[in-house]
């Protein structure tokens, strides 16, 4: 398919989906935000497997438990890719229809499933020792996660909200 021209009329006539981010201290409420959003329109991605902050709240949610299904539902989400079957979630077309807002709880645990994720790959592993690389982890890491947020964002007509957790600790 060739490069297509968007006219600026073209362009200000898109539905544009906003991206937000937000962060704070672990308990100050970031998930208890989710309330505020229109519960038929968002799906609410649950990492941290704490999802008390919306208990009775008529959300639907979603749980992936692995870094492949985080991946592979930002392929599903934002449209073609041909690293992943469309049957393995179904048409997203038809599901993705009824959401406004994705909220993701929390880009802090998607951060961690990455990297546990990357130190089992063989890429982290030196080739003449077979010894984990920690540096080679890490920049897989860096690729991994920066490829999913690109992914996310780039679903331009509907919203996506991230959690960020910033706890402060004090080094002994």
């Amino acid at each position: 398919m060739a490069l297509q021209i968007i006219t600026a009329d073209q362009r200000l006539a898109e539905k544009k989906g906003h991206k937000i981010v937000v962060c704070g201290a672990s308990g100050v409420g970031k998930t208890t935000l989710a309330r505020t959003l229109n519960a038929e329109t968002t799906l609410f991605m649950d990492l941290e497997a704490g999802d008390a902050a919306i208990e009775g709240y008529p959300i639907d949610v979603i749980r992936p438990r692995t870094w492949t299904e985080c991946r592979d539902l930002a392929c599903f989400l934002g449209g073609p890719n041909p690293s992943l079957s469309a049957q393995m979630f179904g048409d997203s077309e038809e599901i993705w229809r009824k959401f406004d807002t994705l909220f993701v709880d929390s880009i802090t645990v998607a951060g961690r499933l990455c990297f546990q994720w990357c130190l089992q790959q063989p890429e982290s592993r030196s080739e003449r020792s077979g010894k984990l690389d920690t540096r080679a982890a890490y920049g897989m890491h860096g690729r991994e996660m920066m490829s999913w947020l690109t992914h996310l964002q780039h679903i331009r007509t509907k919203n996506v909200i991230f959690v960020g957790i910033l706890d402060e600790m004090t080094d002994d």
